[in-house]
């Protein structure tokens, strides 16, 4: 093997590529590991990944650590919520900078993870994980209101279900519980949680040695439209002091040192109630939707500069973590939401338009073809 720095990114798809990028540009060679052969359904992605040092599919442990003890790598790092468990196993047998395996499946179990934190004394939602539509029924009954419905073990706001009545509850959880998600992996029961009323926002994290670094914390817009409710439309990225941001700030450290997340990136959502922070949900990853490189276009750097630097540079990562982020410009991020069918118009000539300022940037993204079919918005993951 050659001398240079390897780092090894397990399920390396969707937006953590910029970070294996980012981990390129500062002269580190990359190393992907396949957590399972077929790639999930949410995260497949017509990018292509190029120059990595070692590719290959998972499959025997024993067999996994040696090859990868061969590169001598500076870490092990999830590229994406279907990594977090591999990536600490993976981390903990080379002996490197890890989050250990006691608290791995609680780092990926939406019911597991709010349990967790609240045994540590870090306020959570009330919920049940149930086996049942009688145990659901019963729950539901007992808290009133609106309650939550999702899968333990999935993301992107896959079978995510708002419920008012019983009715609604019953037929969530038929539509949950043996499906297959879009992580690919098959639905045991369902998590039902009260309905926690209040603002949501993101805030993403980088961590070392327990040291955590708030990168950047977004306000998010959600509306209901064609039958969805909740349907995340916009964050904007604010300012890090603030009333509210300290009060989020704080409890989000509180959440990583509850979860064991010591080393590497975070991405927290999280409703700030009348009674304080709540989580909805953690993931010991960087955050998706390419958010990390829109925060860099107002702050300069981003989650994924930190989570560079954290394993590259220690000493550098705890010397300015503490330090305040500073916007040079405001930053918004949103999502084309439709409420009708139609057909795709040239997204591109927003931003050639002339009607931008001079000092505004505008990046429109999409995966359609000029005139191809637009069907209406109807799940809170992207068609493709």
């Amino acid at each position: 093997m050659s001398s240079a720095k390897h780092v090894v990114i397990v399920d390396l798809y969707a937006s953590a590529m910029r970070l294996a990028e980012h981990f390129r540009q500062a002269g580190v060679a990359v190393v992907r590991v396949q957590s399972t052969k077929e790639v999930p359904r949410a995260l497949q992605s017509s990018k292509k990944l190029d120059h990595l040092a070692d590719d290959f599919v998972h499959e025997d442990f024993a067999t996994t650590v040696e090859r990868l003890a061969l590169y001598d790598p500076i870490a092990v790092v999830a590229g994406g919520e279907t990594g977090v468990e591999l990536a600490d196993a993976l981390s903990e047998a080379l002996e490197l900078p890890c989050n250990g395996v006691e608290l791995s499946e609680a780092r990926r179990n939406k019911y597991l993870m709010i349990e967790t934190i609240k045994r540590a004394g870090v306020p959570g939602a009330r919920q049940i994980t149930a086996s049942d539509e009688e145990q659901l029924e019963e729950w539901h009954q007992s808290i009133g209101g609106r309650v939550v419905l999702k899968p333990a073990r999935s993301a992107a706001g896959d079978h995510v279900f708002f419920c008012d009545t019983l009715d609604e509850a019953r037929a969530a959880y038929r539509k949950i519980d043996g499906t297959v998600n879009a992580l690919s992996e098959r639905n045991v029961g369902v998590v039902a949680q009260e309905y926690l009323c209040g603002t949501e926002y993101i805030v993403n994290t980088v961590s070392r040695d327990g040291h955590h670094r708030v990168c950047e914390i977004w306000k998010t817009s959600r509306l209901a439209v064609n039958g969805l409710s909740d349907l995340g439309d916009g964050a904007y990225l604010i300012a890090q002091r603030g009333e509210a941001q300290d009060q989020l700030a704080a409890y989000a450290k509180s959440v990583l040192d509850a979860l064991g997340i010591r080393h590497g990136p975070a991405h927290l959502e999280v409703k700030l109630t009348n009674d304080g922070p709540r989580l909805v949900e953690v993931g010991a990853r960087v955050a998706g939707g390419d958010i990390p490189s829109y925060a860099q276009l107002s702050i300069g750097e981003s989650q994924l500069d930190w989570t560079v630097r954290a394993y590259l540079d220690p000493e550098a990562f705890h010397q300015r973590a503490d330090e305040d982020y500073r916007r040079t410009r405001y930053v918004a991020n949103l999502a084309l939401v439709s409420p009708v069918e139609g057909s795709s118009g040239d997204t591109a000539a927003w931003t050639r338009s002339g009607g931008w300022r001079a000092s505004t940037t505008c990046r429109c993204t999409s995966n359609r073809a000029i005139g191809s079919p637009a069907p209406s918005t109807t799940s809170h993951i992207p068609p493709p």
